[in-house]
């Protein structure tokens, strides 16, 4: 959708080990900068990545596209469906630390029938258990938890890089493009053991202007991930949690081969978080906003990574 206060760096290789950090400046959106761990492009990953599964694994066949992704190229000229317009070629950051608390039990409500449901069904897949207790996504209900929401984004540390403070309404904004859209993209609370003390945002990768920028894959699914708790910091929280909801969207959704996540490369602490989550660096990739490091989790490789 961590260890103390560090800051990002351009330039400096991403650690083996370490989690989304609570410090200003140090949230999960990156700019352009390091090399986390590599220093190649797009095309010189894709070779490596390759010999994971045989030549051209991450390569496009545009045979395999599924049809909802030609009705989004014809809907992008219109901006009337899906959760980022067509001038975003992404939405906000991979993950985060902001601040803050909140205690109460939230409700999941159903969003969009199955039917039309992108992401089968986000509201239905119930807890899971991580090393810390169970967490739940709740998609958003925007007069339930748009103050805690818009308190979470105006913390320094998550400012800098989701972009979205000052007044309440510019969260609401952000968060009612996403409900309106077609379900390519849920927000949600993370609540943990009755607790809500997250926002992620669970997308359909191959149906985001992102897909433009990697060889995306059918039923591609993204994460974004923001946690809002000062209580949650320091504690290797980020990559916990990552992992259990990269293995949750793999055991609900059976057509989603890989979990893909666009961090800013400068920031190495929430690179590191991902790769202790069990995903991969794949290549860096040029957003509008930022270099990113494009971090995949693999279903072939869960259980080794």
């Amino acid at each position: 959708m961590p260890p103390a206060d560090p800051t990002a760096h351009t330039g400096t290789a991403v650690p083996a080990t370490a989690d989304v950090n609570a410090g200003a400046g140090s949230s999960a959106r990156f700019r352009a900068g390091s090399h986390a761990g590599s220093s190649a492009g797009v095309d010189a990953d894709l070779d490596a990545d390759a010999g994971a599964g045989g030549p051209g694994e991450d390569t496009m066949d545009l045979r395999l596209l599924p049809d909802e992704l030609f009705a989004l190229i014809e809907d992008e000229s219109s901006d009337n469906h899906g959760a980022r317009r067509p001038d975003q070629d992404t939405a906000q950051p991979s993950a985060s630390i902001a601040t803050t608390r909140e205690a109460s039990v939230l409700s999941v409500p159903s969003l969009v029938p199955a039917e039309d449901d992108l992401l089968d069904r986000v509201a239905d897949w119930g807890p899971t258990d991580t090393p810390v207790g169970v967490l739940q996504l709740v998609p958003v209900r925007v007069e339930r938890d748009l103050p805690l929401i818009s308190r979470w984004m105006n913390d320094p540390a998550a400012a800098a890089f989701w972009g979205l403070s000052g007044s309440q309404n510019v969260t609401e904004d952000h968060v009612l493009t996403q409900l309106a859209g077609d379900g390519r993209s849920v927000p949600c609370i993370g609540v943990l053991d009755g607790t809500p003390m997250s926002y992620w945002e669970i997308y359909r990768a191959d149906l985001d202007p992102l897909a433009r920028r990697y060889p995306a894959r059918p039923h591609d699914t993204g994460l974004h991930l923001l946690v809002g708790a000062v209580a949650d910091r320091g504690r290797g929280l980020g990559g916990l949690l990552l992992r259990a909801v990269a293995d949750l969207v793999l055991v609900r959704r059976p057509s989603c081969a890989r979990v893909i996540a666009e961090p800013d490369i400068r920031n190495t602490p929430s690179i590191a978080a991902f790769l202790t989550a069990g995903f991969r660096f794949s290549a860096e990739v040029d957003l509008p906003d930022k270099r990113a490091a494009l971090m995949v989790r693999d279903r072939a490789l869960r259980h080794l990574l």
